[in-house]
């Protein structure tokens, strides 16, 4: 879908001069060239279709493509559509509907990569259709989105990778952080900071016819319909409510995902949320507007998610995570876990700190550091490193879940929603998982759905 700043075309002449170059300057290639060459010279090659194919989605649709054939692609923005397809020398068949993608019966497996409020409704319709699906983060744009394609997910029985890449890239830095945390050598209570950028602030901009290749009604799916506006899609879609979540479910999942699977939360989330953000808009105007009591004509066609952000998430077994947007460039951009006997400091770049170091110390420790982090990757390869859309075609295969499963991401996607939702009422939020609601608190229930436009409603 309309999705990127830029309709990136990368052709395997692209990546080969990019790896070389990047080799001779001593870095490393960018995490989504990693992997394995695809098929298995006896093995069987799957048969792909990507939908939304802008930006980051031609990304992984080109890297699905290393694993299987690509036979089609569907996209809202015909321009994105045809410029994708055009590597494929004429094998991969463009749709401006994903519906007729996945209504053929020879396409095993789809990548998404829509803007975030589109995923769940091609998710859900893509594994009633037999299909198995790879999608990227953040998965769903509310809780009760979570639970329903957890739901679908569970009757399917498909396979389902969403696209936390830190889970099995960057030389296995973040498994690594979570192996260390998880054995107890840190200590028994843990603390984790998730820290990123901050949001976006931006407009009122103008509205203007849309482009004749893009299907703006079809874009906007279940969300109000509002005039085209550039900056509502491409890059900054994520800046607004009605299509996602701002940094903090953007950058925020990222983190939250590594710092919940670290401290024993990946299957509970929290039980209690507090926070506070900066609403360029006004706190209570863009409360109004998501509770209903507002519509879209009321809000500066502005971007309005959080600006800056630090919120606070207490786990069942005692363990806190801090959400937060960095004020300096000192504070740093990743997951920093700190114990009474030591501190783990992680990021893209690598894993550090004494803790670390003196660990690393020893053949013993370096050996069973190695053995943890083939444990948590399901006994499958991981180094050299396979990448992520590796480990979901190794899944593919043998039926198994991926490293990033759809119920875990959900975990840390609702943890990621639960803060916004925090700071948008500007109280402590208590959640009642077995019930999967908030305790006590109408106003917080009613933020974990939106009223959706047909007929592009979800079904489940």
């Amino acid at each position: 879908m309309y999705h990127s700043k830029h309709n990136n075309k990368h052709t395997r002449r692209d990546v080969l001069k990019t790896g070389a170059a990047l080799t001779a300057a001593g870095m490393a290639m960018p995490y989504f060239f990693t992997g394995a060459v695809a098929g298995e010279p006896n093995g069987h090659r799957p048969t792909i279709a990507s939908i939304g194919v802008g930006g980051r989605g031609s990304d992984i649709g080109r890297q699905a493509a290393r694993f299987g054939n690509m036979v089609a692609c569907a996209d809202v923005h015909q321009g994105n559509a045809d410029k994708f397809a055009a590597d494929f020398d004429g094998k991969c068949r463009v749709y401006r509907d994903y519906r007729q993608v996945l209504d053929r019966n020879d396409v095993e497996a789809v990548t998404i990569g829509t803007p975030d409020h589109w995923h769940v409704k091609i998710a859900i319709d893509a594994m009633k259709a037999g299909k198995d699906v790879y999608c990227e983060k953040p998965l769903t744009l509310t809780i009760d989105e979570s639970q329903l394609v957890c739901k679908v997910a569970k009757e399917t029985d498909r396979v389902f990778q969403v696209g936390t890449q830190q889970r099995s890239e960057f030389r296995g830095a973040f498994l690594e952080a979570v192996a260390i945390a998880r054995s107890g050598r840190l200590g028994d209570k843990l603390k984790a900071r998730a820290s990123m950028g901050p949001g976006k602030t931006g407009g009122p901009f103008k509205t203007q016819k849309p482009p004749k290749e893009l299907d703006w009604d079809f874009w906007l799916g279940q969300t109000p319909k509002v005039p085209f506006c550039q900056n509502r899609c491409v890059y900054f879609f994520r800046y607004w409510f009605e299509y996602s979540g701002g940094m903090v479910t953007d950058w925020g999942v990222h983190h939250t995902d590594i710092a919940l699977w670290a401290l024993g939360g990946e299957h509970t989330g929290p039980i209690e949320v507090e926070g506070k953000g900066d609403f360029p808009l006004g706190r209570e105007l863009v409360l109004g507007y998501l509770l209903g009591k507002k519509s879209a004509a009321d809000l500066p066609n502005s971007y309005n998610t959080v600006r800056s952000f630090d919120c606070t998430m207490h786990l069942p077994n005692g363990n806190v995570i801090r959400l937060n947007s960095r004020q300096n460039n000192r504070d740093g951009n990743g997951v920093f876990i700190t114990g009474d006997k030591g501190e783990v400091i992680v990021n893209r770049r690598g894993i550090g700190g004494k803790f670390v170091e003196e660990l690393k110390r020893s053949p013993a420790d370096k050996q069973w550091l190695e053995e943890e982090v083939s444990k948590l990757y399901g006994g499958k390869p991981i180094r050299p490193v396979r990448g992520h859309m590796a480990n979901f075609f190794d899944c593919v295969k043998d039926r198994s879940q991926p490293i990033s499963d759809v119920f875990t991401h959900c975990n840390s996607a609702n943890a990621c929603h639960m803060a916004n939702i925090a700071m948008l009422l500007g109280r402590k939020m208590r959640w009642d998982s077995r019930n999967q609601e908030f305790i006590g608190d109408d106003e917080a229930n009613r933020l974990t759905c939106r009223k959706q436009r047909e007929p592009y409603g979800i079904q489940a």
